[in-house]
Order: structure tokens, then sequence, then C-alpha cells
């Protein structure tokens, strides 16, 4: 990853400033807040606090005092899919959005301050598929990666890679790494040479109630049995746990639905 380290003791990686284009912070709209904190609070050991409220009632999961995501809840008249949100670093927020529209994507949120914490735009790609854009300011995005429960990979599900790589590139400027592989659609998305997201072209094997959309994958200490207390927990199982070139992952849903992963790193 290309973010400055700060000192987060000797399991995890605490972080400065996240360099522009980097995956900096993962956020989720839901329709019950409560509830939906207590499941993540037993699924990650999650802790909450109140966080800036210009987009509704929201707060910040912390690990060990860190923090690591956000919970935010939909008004009730807005039937929005309830989806994990990666939100990617800007310096100039105004400026990205406009480059956003400029490339064929659509800001539908912003750009607008959240109190003193930063600035904000919530856009989609070409394609349709959500995301965030954050200018930082006093809230400098994840504090904590490296360890279970924090955020480990950002990765979007689409049909094909190409031509959404182009518009990730123009608007952020990444480099991009596509997979040798022939049978399969990937590309890796770096920044100064370190690899921060992926675009996995999944053609018709998208599920057709969601098209394209990001996936956030989660560490955790070890799949099967955090997939198991998941689904005491309330959720559903999409893909049961798998080994991968990248670990143990499963993929699988929360209570209202929001899609998301969770790997254990080879070791």
């Amino acid at each position: 990853m290309t973010e400055a380290r700060g000192s987060a003791g000797p399991n995890g990686d605490a972080h400065a400033r996240h360099t522009p284009g980097t995956p900096c912070w993962v956020s989720l709209m839901v329709h019950g807040l409560a509830a939906t904190e207590e499941f993540y609070g037993a699924l990650f050991g999650w802790e909450f606090e109140p966080g800036p409220h210009q987009l509704g009632p929201y707060a910040r999961a912390l690990l060990d005092g860190y923090e690591v995501a956000g919970i935010g809840q939909l008004p009730a008249d807005r039937h929005l899919p309830v989806a994990w949100t990666p939100y990617l670093a800007s310096d100039d927020v105004d400026l990205t959005a406009e480059t956003v529209r400029l490339c064929g994507g659509t800001i539908g949120v912003g750009p607008l301050d959240a109190a003193e914490a930063g600035r904000l735009a919530i856009g989609s790609d070409p394609s349709g598929a959500v995301f965030g854009i954050w200018q930082a300011a006093a809230h400098l995005g994840t504090g904590i990666t490296g360890v279970p429960g924090t955020p480990a990979w950002n990765e979007l599900q689409t049909f094909e890679s190409a031509s959404v790589a182009k518009f990730y590139e123009t608007v952020f400027g990444y480099e991009e790494e596509p997979t040798a592989s022939t049978d399969l659609d990937y590309v890796t998305l770096h920044i100064a040479g370190h690899p921060v997201a992926g675009i996995h072209g999944v053609g018709h094997a998208l599920p057709r109630d969601r098209g394209p959309h990001w996936m956030t994958y989660f560490e955790v200490a070890d799949t099967d049995e955090a997939t198991t207390r998941l689904v005491d927990l309330g959720g559903h199982v999409l893909k049961p746990p798998a080994d991968t070139a990248h670990g143990r992952v499963s993929t699988v849903a929360d209570p209202e639905g929001a899609r998301f992963s969770l790997v254990q790193s080879p070791h």
C-alpha cells in the first residue's frame, strides 16, 4: 500500500494521509443502524462513536480505538441498494468530481463538507458502480489495516475491465497491470508501483439484482469460523470459504443484504 505509516503497535499499520486514488475509507448506508452496529460489532469486534451527520445519522466503527469504517442510516424514503462503498482519496474533491463527469461518470451526492472531518462526493462510474471521493481534513480515513476486522482490499466487479479501467485511470491516475491469464479478466490498479485496488470483469456472472459494484474484503483471523459466526448473527453466505492466491475467502451478505468478502491472509 502507499500510505505513510504512523505507529499502531506491533500488529497493525496506522495511517497518515492517504495518497490520492488510494481507497481510504469504506462506508455502509443501511435502514436499521442499531441492528447493523450490533451485527458488525459481534462479527468484527467493532465499537461505535457518532460521526458527522451531513447525510443523516452516522457512526464510525472503531477497532482498538482506531477508526476503520462508517455506517449511516438511509432516509426512510430512499430505496437505494444497501452496499459497502469505498472512498478514494483526493486532494481536491471538486476537481475530481468534475473529472468524473467529464469522463462519463455521474456525481449523485456533493461535493459537500462533512463538518471539520473533510469534504466528500459520491459518484458512479460509466457502468453504474458507486464509489465515494474523500478529501481529508481532520478525518484522514481508515486508521489501521493488517489486523482482523479491518478493510483488506477493494475490488470492482463489473462486466469487463478494459473500458472501465480507463475511466479510473483517467480520473485517479492509476497505472494498470492486467492479469496475464487468458481466462481471467482482471486488472490491478497501482499507484507509484503499489497495488491499491482491483477490477474483475465477470461478464454475465454479475448478480442480476446488483449490476456492477465495488466489493470490500475484510481481514479475519479464520475465514471458516468468521463465516459460521456471520450465519449465526443473521448473515448469509453467497460463496462458501475457498482457498485463493490471496488467502481463504468467502463472499457473504449482512442481514440487510450488503455484500462483502471475508479474507484470511496466507501465512
